[in-house]
C-alpha cells in the first residue's frame, strides 16, 4: 500500500475511539485530514471538536463538523493527531506542520492521546526528524546557539509564521534518549514557546499503518 493509503487506514481506525455525542480533540496534518474525512463520512454525530490549527478548523467546518474554542471546554475524552516520529514509549516529535503549540494545548485537555501514523514514523530514539521549536522571533539566534552547544544545528524555517505569530527553528543532529527531561529543559529557555517533543503529553495509543494493516501499540 502507498503511504497515502496507510494514512487512510489509520484515519478510519481512529473512529473506534470516537463516542457519539462527545467532544473530540483534533490535530493537524495530512494523516489527520484522513481522520476528519472519515469522521464526516461515518455518520457519528459528535457534539463538537476542538481543533489545533486553522487548517483543521476550516476542513471540519467545510464538512459540517462543529468546531469549539478550547476555552469553551473543561476536558476531552480523546485527542487524535499524527506524529513526525514516535518511539516505543509513546513519546513523539511533532510540529512538521508548525502547529505544535496548539497541539500541546489541546492534548493537555484530553484524557487520552490517540496517535495515528504510518510505520515509517516508528523509531528507536527520537531525533532523526528535524525537531521543530516554536520561538519568539527576537530569541531565535540565542536559542540556536544553545542548541549548537548541545551538538544540534538549528535552522530557521523560511517563510513560516505560526498561527501564534511566531517562528519555527528546525533542529538536526540530536538523539533524544530521555524525552521527558529534554522537553522540560528546553521549555524553560527564554523565548521558547514550545519544543516539539511530546513526552509529558505522550501518546496512550498509536494506530500504526503497516503493509499488514493497522497495528495497535498501547503505552498506558
Amino acid at each position: 500500500m502507498t503511504q497515502d493509503e496507510l494514512k487512510t487506514l489509520v484515519g478510519q481506525a481512529a473512529l473506534h475511539y470516537v463516542e457519539a455525542g462527545s467532544i473530540v480533540g483534533v490535530g493537524t496534518g495530512s494523516t489527520v485530514d484522513k481522520f476528519i474525512d472519515a469522521l464526516a463520512a461515518s455518520g457519528i454525530k459528535v457534539a463538537g471538536a476542538v481543533s489545533s490549527s486553522v487548517r483543521s478548523t476550516e476542513r471540519m467546518k467545510g464538512l459540517g463538523i462543529p468546531v469549539l474554542d478550547a476555552a469553551e471546554v473543561q476536558g476531552l475524552g480523546v485527542y487524535i493527531d499524527g506524529a513526525d516520529e514516535i518511539d516505543h514509549g509513546g513519546h513523539m516529535i511533532k510540529g512538521g506542520g508548525a502547529a505544535l503549540t496548539r497541539e500541546k494545548i489541546v492534548a493537555d485537555l484530553a484524557e487520552r492521546f490517540i496517535c495515528i501514523a504510518d510505520e515509517s514514523k516508528l523509531v528507536q530514539a527520537l531525533g532523526k526528524f528535524p525537531l521543530p521549536v516554536e520561538v519568539i522571533p527576537m530569541a531565535a539566534a540565542q536559542i540556536a546557539r544553545r542548541f549548537a552547544a548541545m551538538g544540534g544545528v538549528a535552522t530557521l524555517r523560511a517563510g513560516v509564521v505560526t498561527d501564534n505569530g511566531c517562528h519555527i527553528l528546525d533542529v538536526t543532529g540530536l538523539q533524544i534518549t530521555e524525552p521527558r527531561a529534554f522537553e522540560a529543559n528546553v521549555n524553560q529557555w527564554p523565548g521558547v514557546v514550545t519544543v516539539g517533543v511530546f513526552a509529558r503529553n505522550r501518546a496512550n495509543v498509536c494506530l500504526l499503518g503497516t503493509s499488514e494493516g493497522v497495528k495497535t501499540l498501547t503505552f498506558d
